[in-house]
């Protein structure tokens, strides 16, 4: 997969209607590739945010269930390439129903893995910068001791591990991409940036859970830049690769910059119902991408300003369906 434009090449991508995946469907067909989008079955055949792409017509979607293997199988038929992106991702969530995270997150990546070794399909699987915990070290490198501070990162490291055994046992294609806080349009309120700029927008109180932890916050057309830079670099087969920026904010901080790029006079306020418990709490993250530069040649374009007014503009599009009041767990 040398061709920068990767016209004709077959893809599929899992998780095609949700945040990232939307916009790395978009980017492959603008790149020339024919994609399978695979998205999560529902009796009325939605395909989440593709439904609203102007590309919507030009990919095939399958829909379906990762857990599936029969189905994924089947999805993966004639594809050079499987872009992993389909997971459940809330962490609140991942506190109340572990169980469907560790059968969503690593079963259906067993299901993918297994898939792209029957048909010989290079593989690029979703990790999370969540499976690091709380820095030891900074900034982090992909050599950075795993530490599971919620059941969500203990199964994407369940899946982690399985990609890094099925390339070592089976020589399966793969290359493991590690975003650090993807954030851009469409994401949904159970993500910070989205869920300040939401409340900041109705309302003269942003309610919170920490403000103290550091996040280091890439915009999403950078991250989709990566997955596909990745997935045409033989010497990223094997390897985990960071995809952040390298610079930290504390969630306090994003929350006064928001404002101010607003121009509202808010108040922000930590409330006990978002707050993580403590031994859970991610402390800070800030990446290392030298190994993704080095391997690739990406390096992120969007600064977090930039990326944060086209959030910005595109949620006061949205204004009236937004219900900022509602905590998404």
């Amino acid at each position: 997969m040398t061709d920068a434009t990767m016209t004709g090449t077959r893809v599929l991508v899992t998780g095609a209607g949700g945040f990232i995946g939307s916009h790395l469907v978009e980017t492959l067909c603008a790149r020339g590739a024919q994609v399978v989008a695979f998205a999560h079955y529902n009796g009325d055949q939605r395909a989440g945010w593709l439904d609203q792409s102007p590309i919507r017509g030009e990919v095939e979607c399958v829909f379906g269930d990762v857990r599936d293997a029969d189905r994924v199988e089947r999805a993966a038929k004639d594809c050079a390439a499987i872009f992993h992106l389909a997971a459940l991702i809330g962490i609140p969530y991942s506190y109340v129903a572990p169980a469907s995270y560790l059968d969503t997150n690593a079963t259906g990546t067993l299901n993918v893995l297994r898939a792209a070794q029957r048909h010989g399909a290079r593989l690029i699987h979703t990790s999370t910068s969540e499976v690091y915990g709380t820095a030891r070290t900074a900034p982090i490198s992909e050599d950075h001791p795993l530490q599971a501070q919620s059941p969500y990162a203990a199964s994407k490291i369940a899946a982690d591990k399985l990609v890094e055994s099925f390339h070592l046992s089976f020589g399966v294609a793969a290359t493991t991409v590690r975003p650090f806080n993807t954030f851009g349009p469409r994401q949904s309120l159970r993500a910070v940036i989205p869920t300040i700029i939401a409340q900041a927008l109705k309302q003269d109180e942003i309610r919170l859970g920490n403000l103290t932890p550091t996040r280091d916050f890439t915009y999403v057309a950078d991250t989709v830049d990566g997955f596909i830079a990745a997935a045409q670099c033989d010497a990223a087969i094997g390897r985990t690769v960071n995809l952040g920026v390298g610079a930290e904010i504390s969630i306090g901080d994003l929350a006064a910059r928001i404002a101010a790029r607003l121009g509202r006079d808010v108040s922000v306020v930590q409330a006990d119902d978002r707050t993580r418990a403590a031994g859970s709490e991610v402390d800070r993250l800030l990446s290392d991408n030298g190994r993704m530069r080095a391997l690739t040649g990406w390096a992120p374009r969007w600064s977090l300003d930039d990326g944060l007014d086209g959030v910005i503009d595109w949620m006061r599009g949205r204004r009236d369906r937004i219900d900022a009041d509602r905590y998404a767990v």
